[in-house]
């Protein structure tokens, strides 16, 4: 399979780049301003000579419309891996599943995929408990709350059997109120990815939670889902789809 990865001179594009070459998939290029001496390297969607039959992207939500025409240009489906999409972004992509396959994931990663099916069956049985949400990543993360915090809030949603009002923060005079879910963002140092669940009761915790040690473990998912992507019709996909959740 070759793949071509939006982002590629990133740090992520260069995860993906060393794990490829390792499970023996090949690189056919990349975007990205930055270029590398290794790989064709093109700065727009319109420039690109090379073929593919994925594309991986782990770059930015302002390179969307490249992905798309990446994707139109190279008659192929694409793994979105970047985070922080706006609501237009989101219609944009829903478009372009409608004409190509598009898997979609906050996070990669299977144990962060199963930390939120655990989330969402001890939300089911802990229903009167109060549930908290804290991620941390390093001080180079632009968007917050992270990704994976939302996935593992629509994870939550899903077990509760009501709708949550969401609390992103607090200062000042801020009593918790019922059916609340507070959301939590930590930045700093280099951690790759922490993200905690928390179900408070009267006397008694529950804490799910999950701890990347490396970006080798969204790299290799990434490529997984690409390999699965192959087999698949134009729709909307996502980690649950790949993994039978």
């Amino acid at each position: 399979m070759k793949v071509f990865i939006v982002g590629i001179s990133g740090k992520m594009g260069k995860a993906v780049c060393e794990r490829a070459n390792e499970l023996g998939y090949e690189i056919a290029g990349g975007l990205d301003k930055v270029t590398l001496s290794e790989f064709p390297v093109f700065q727009r969607a319109a420039d690109v000579n090379v073929t593919a039959d994925a594309i991986i992207d782990f770059s930015r939500p302002a390179l969307l419309q490249e992905v798309i025409a990446l994707c139109e240009k190279l008659n192929c489906g694409c793994v979105l891996a970047t985070t922080g999409y706006s609501e237009q972004e989101e219609l944009k992509i829903k478009e372009l599943s409608q004409k190509a396959a598009v898997f979609k994931s906050e996070n990669m990663s299977l144990g962060v995929n199963a930390l939120s099916l655990l989330a969402q069956k001890a939300a089911a049985i802990l229903k009167d408990f109060d549930i908290e949400i804290t991620e941390t990543h390093h001080n180079q993360k632009a968007d917050a709350p992270s990704g994976t915090a939302k996935l593992l809030c629509r994870a939550l949603e899903r077990g509760l059997d009501y709708s949550p009002e969401y609390v992103y923060g607090r200062a000042g005079a801020c009593q918790r109120k019922p059916r609340e879910i507070g959301v939590h963002a930590l930045r700093g140092g280099s951690v790759v990815g922490e993200h905690t669940v928390g179900f408070y009761g009267a006397d008694e915790t529950v804490t799910l939670s999950h701890s990347a040690g490396s970006r080798k473990i969204f790299a290799d998912g990434a490529l997984k889902a690409a390999e699965w992507l192959q087999k698949k019709k134009s729709g909307m996909y996502d980690m649950r789809d790949m993994l039978g959740l």
